[in-house]
């Protein structure tokens, strides 16, 4: 017996008719194809807070950056441009603008945030770049890279205004004092068994070194200052985070917790919390009483290293970046969790 149907494709959908009854046989309803990954690909190795806090960015080892809205999770865009890992991200102070490192591309890039347009690339690293960091009036650009240099740029044009060089090893994190009037940064190099560090502080004035901190048997990882520039801190491989006098250069406190490397560590801004974060099999948050040493709170639920940490302006919020491809928000007075950025993809 012949079967006498029509094949018809309305608004993507194919129907099937009997031509005899005119009555549908089988309907297939098309098929979406799935909505692209909001989240990252790849590890986040860095995230910021725009200086209102009410965005923020985050980059990863996919070599994208996405802007994200704080308060509803909106993703505004994915920016493309970097061929490397973006490890390195920061508003300009009026948060007009934010800068971006791509790693082994070797290149800085300054964005203009409400377009994400590319504003301009500053050349000029012969290796990995692995910090920036704006000035803290915003005309002047720091980075550091594996090339052992430390460059200091012009916003506005972006010209090469100064390399600080020497007897470094490969710089691990470089920042401005708060006053504006030193450059501090860490470099290292391999030693018999791990890697020695060390601290360095530099006048821009002159442009000579102004103070060295003695040789750390440990990588040095991030460096930060409270509000007023009075005190500074570093985390390091050993799964500490120190506390210094910047008037003294004293040593005031060890804060002590973590059993994995502590990637990335800064004061709350008022000064009176450090929030930390660790991998090598910690992978957790803590926060911290600068004051006493205390570990005051201690978050889980990333599934891989904890590379960046950083709390929004007003110190109520805290924004992670790991390396399950996520970025989280939490609240930083009770620890809760309000909102995962990505799919998690444990990794150990």
């Amino acid at each position: 017996m012949k079967k006498h149907i029509s094949l018809i494709l309305i608004f993507n959908a194919l129907f099937i008719f009997n031509c005899k009854t005119a009555q549908p046989v089988i309907v297939e309803e098309p098929v979406e194809p799935p909505p692209p990954p909001q989240g990252h690909i790849g590890p986040v190795l860095s995230v910021a807070f725009s200086p209102d806090g009410s965005q923020f960015l985050t980059g990863s080892t996919d070599s994208t950056i996405k802007h994200w809205v704080t308060g509803t999770g909106e993703l505004i865009r994915t920016i493309r441009g970097h061929n490397s890992w973006v490890n390195a991200l920061e508003f300009s102070p009026d948060g007009d603008y934010f800068l971006s490192s791509g790693a082994s591309d070797r290149t800085i890039k300054l964005w203009n945030t409400k377009t994400g347009e590319l504003v301009r690339t500053f050349t000029g690293h012969e290796a990995m770049v692995t910090s920036v960091a704006f000035s803290p009036d915003g005309r002047q650009v720091l980075s550091g890279s594996v090339d052992n240099t430390v460059r200091l740029w012009d916003t506005s044009s972006g010209r090469s205004i100064r390399t600080f060089w020497g007897e470094f090893g490969m710089i691990t994190s470089a920042v401005f004092s708060p006053d504006g009037r030193f450059i501090i940064f860490t470099d290292q190099t391999p030693s018999l068994r791990n890697f020695t560090a060390t601290l360095r502080f530099y006048d821009l004035n002159t442009g000579r070194e102004a103070r060295t901190f003695s040789r750390f048997r440990e990588s040095i990882y991030s460096i930060n200052f409270n509000s007023n520039g009075s005190y500074f801190l570093f985390s390091l491989g050993d799964g500490t985070i120190k506390l210094f006098e910047e008037s003294t250069g004293r040593e005031i406190r060890v804060l002590s917790g973590h059993t994995g490397w502590v990637h990335s560590a800064c004061f709350s801004p008022d000064g009176r919390q450090v929030l930390s974060g660790a991998g090598a099999g910690d992978n957790t948050i803590k926060l911290w009483d600068p004051s006493t040493g205390r570990e005051i709170r201690t978050l889980t639920g990333h599934a891989g290293w904890v590379i960046s940490v950083v709390f929004s302006p007003d110190g109520s919020q805290i924004l992670s970046g790991a390396y399950d491809n996520t970025a989280r928000l939490w609240n930083a007075r009770t620890g809760e969790l309000i909102r995962i950025f990505g799919t998690e993809h444990p990794r150990p």
